[in-house]
């Protein structure tokens, strides 16, 4: 997954950026982690925000990253240094991953180098280059060094270099090892990049991933053509082409909740341009090359996230896949268990008296008081003469106070035809298999049956574990599933970068839409009166107040210059009077309205206006009074597709019954108002 710019990325991202931020001033800096930082730009009803992240990348974004709870060091130096400065120029030094931000002019002018090679670096300068802070100091060779108070060394930046020579590629390819890649032989001979390398070789036949094969020539002639024309042709390339983004990406499968799996693409890599060996893997176009780094990185943490969603999902259901086999084995256990006692049980009984017979002999050697090591030997010597009472003692453990006897069913066919039962008996179980001959461990204290006895108890026992088992597993497997299922939830619960919603200009104000469609503002306090009416009061649109204290100066926007309909005059009205006194005093009374032109900022000889006061001249024109009814509603974003489905559903609606009635009856009671002198003044007042 690429993961940083390359030349051709930093110079194309540097061209878009020159036209697009340029004359914007910085508002503020913020840090998202130690080696990335927002820069917020705006100019007049227009924000931008430029991402850099030291030793990877720089573009502006739309996405909401999330800063830091309290600014770092750095992000105070830049704070300090270039706050409110305008943003004059964006290059690329030579040919090198590093662009310089020139920021503010003359004496005031500072450059911030953003470093996007190697471990990176953020460093802020004067105008003369001069370093003043730096992200991350450090020495290059004897005589660089990049810290505080040293001049930044811009003549070191590489520079473009000439087309390699048929001669230098000859000798290239002649000196690299065998199975090496035409891609790596060449690559350092260039500026463009490995992206850019492969691209013209296979526009000149060679495949992808192409390699030096022992004993076999090349054609020379075709790579440095390619090479000169991938070298020389970059940037009038790139002026030439039309400028959008390309994101490659790659398809993977991922697990769901049911265990199954879906098809996902996950995004692999970001270019200027589409290449010749991505024009057959799944390509994504933006309208900008700065588009397609923001999308790309903004989506980078979600991708690292989904491959460890991938096997962190694995994971979780190999771990329930593990529970169920062990509470299985265990359950087979028990079961081996049972059958092992019973078939103990059942043998002491068959040979009751064999086993009765073991017992009194070596009850017998021990009442004797001979010693154990004797008793052995004893013993040995009785199997020396076939001594079926002997031969069937396997192994005296008298400090368990037991013995160990082979035995046997004696009704069934000899030991050796037992051996020789086939494989396919033994998996199914058949009833000669379960009485094969086996050890049984015989207690000296209890006779044959209450041995038999004592193995019938423990299989009793086992039995009851069993099913204890059963349903301590049946909970256990639940339990494993619930928390594989809050597992799976939790890993594909991914928290992704959301792309933040645009802010309109008027949403700092008081604001809705109207019925008619017409955009209605007003100010919170007297400093957003005074800027609703300085800033954005035109000739034509449409200033609403009341006459009470605190009422809020209302703007009808009225872009078009037509007559604004009595319905949007009415809701206005409501909105002046209900941002007044009238709203915690219950008082009814009457909102009026003048035209744009009427209102000015300019005082009579000998008076002063505060701020949120303004001369009204002319007419004021009152609306009939309302009620103090004022509501909330949600404003609902559609995306671009389904735009066409809810296309005139804000259409303004004129329909025979209430809504008719009551817009006449508006316009009946305006042009009244309008008739009535008494209701009309024509005085120059100061309105608050």
């Amino acid at each position: 997954m690429k993961k940083t710019f390359t030349t051709i990325d930093v110079l194309a991202i540097v061209e878009e950026l020159r036209e697009s931020i340029i004359g914007f001033r910085v508002n503020q800096v913020y840090d998202i982690d130690h080696k990335t930082y927002m820069i917020k730009l705006q100019k007049p009803d227009q924000k931008v925000v430029l991402l850099l992240e030291s030793a990877a990348r720089i573009h502006t974004t739309e996405y909401e990253w999330p800063k830091s709870p309290a600014p770092s060091w750095f992000s105070m130096k830049l704070r300090k240094f270039l706050r409110n400065k305008r943003l004059e120029n964006v290059k690329q030094l030579g040919v090198d991953r590093i662009v310089d931000l020139t920021f503010g002019s003359g004496e005031a002018e500072h450059h911030l180098i953003v470093e996007l090679y190697d471990r990176g670096n953020i460093i802020l300068t004067d105008g003369n280059y001069n370093i003043l802070h730096v992200l991350r100091p450090r020495k290059e060779g004897e005589d660089t060094k990049i810290i505080t108070n040293e001049i930044y060394p811009i003549e070191n930046a590489r520079k473009a270099r000439e087309a390699p020579t048929f001669e230098e590629l000859e000798q290239a390819y002649n000196n690299a090892k065998d199975n090496t890649g035409l891609k790596k032989i060449f690559n350092p001979l260039l500026d463009c990049g490995g992206s850019v390398l492969e691209h013209e070789l296979l526009s000149v036949g060679f495949p992808s991933g192409a390699k030096k094969v022992k004993n076999v020539e090349i054609n020379i002639k075709d790579i440095h053509e390619a090479l000169t024309k991938a070298q020389s042709n970059v940037r009038e390339e790139r002026k030439e082409l039309e400028k959008k983004g390309y994101i490659v990406k790659k398809l993977v499968k991922r697990m769901k909740e049911d265990g199954s799996s879906e098809d996902t693409f996950l995004y692999e890599e970001f270019h200027p341009r589409l290449y010749n060996q991505h024009k057959e893997l799944p390509v994504e176009q933006f309208p900008s090359f700065n588009r397609a780094c923001d999308e790309y990185f903004s989506k980078l943490e979600a991708n690292e996230l989904d491959k460890k969603v991938v096997q962190k999902e694995r994971e979780a259901l190999k771990k329930l896949e593990n529970v169920r086999k062990d509470h299985e084995k265990r359950l087979q256990e028990l079961k081996g268990k049972q059958e092992e006692d019973m078939r103990k049980g059942q043998l002491i009984e068959l040979n009751q008296g064999l086993v009765d017979g073991a017992l009194l002999v070596v009850r017998s050697a021990i009442a004797n008081q001979i010693d154990w090591k004797h008793i052995q030997e004893l013993l040995d010597e009785a199997q020396a003469r076939n001594d079926p009472i002997a031969c069937a003692i396997r192994a005296l453990k008298l400090k368990q106070n037991s013995i160990t006897l082979w035995l046997s069913d004696p009704y069934d066919c000899d030991e050796n035809d037992m051996l020789l039962d086939s494989d396919e008996e033994r998996e199914h179980g058949t009833e000669s298999e379960k009485m094969r001959p086996m050890a049984v461990d015989i207690n000296l204290d209890l006779s044959a049956l209450a041995n038999a006895r004592r193995y019938y108890n423990m299989k009793r026992q086992a039995a009851k574990k069993e099913q204890k088992t059963i349903d301590a597993s049946y909970k256990a497997i639940k339990s494993a599933e619930k928390k594989t299922q809050q597992t799976l939830k939790e890993v594909n619960t991914i928290a992704n970068i959301n792309k933040a919603r645009k802010v309109h200009w008027f949403e700092k104000f008081l604001w809705f839409v109207s019925s008619d469609n017409y955009l209605v503002i007003g100010g919170r306090d007297s400093q957003q009166n005074e800027q609703v009416v300085k800033r954005h009061l035109k000739l034509k649109d449409i200033y609403v107040h009341a006459d009470l204290h605190g009422a809020s100066s209302v703007v009808i926007k009225n872009p078009s210059g037509n007559t604004v309909p009595p319905r949007t005059l009415h809701e206005a009205g409501i909105m002046a009077l209900c941002y007044s006194r009238a709203w915690d005093e219950k008082v009814v009374t009457s909102a009026w309205w003048v035209w744009g032109q009427q209102v000015s900022k300019t005082a009579p000889a000998g008076e002063y206006l505060t701020t949120g006061a303004f001369m009204v001249r002319g007419k004021k024109n009152y609306l009939p009074p309302s009620h103090l009814v004022y509501g909330f509603g949600f404003l609902f974003r559609l995306e671009e597709s389904s735009i066409a489905r809810h296309e005139g559903e804000r259409k303004a609606r004129v329909l025979d019954g209430p809504d008719n009635e009551f817009s006449s009856a508006i316009s009946a009671a305006l042009e009244k108002l309008t008739a009535n002198s008494d209701d009309i003044t024509d005085d120059n007042e100061v309105i608050n």
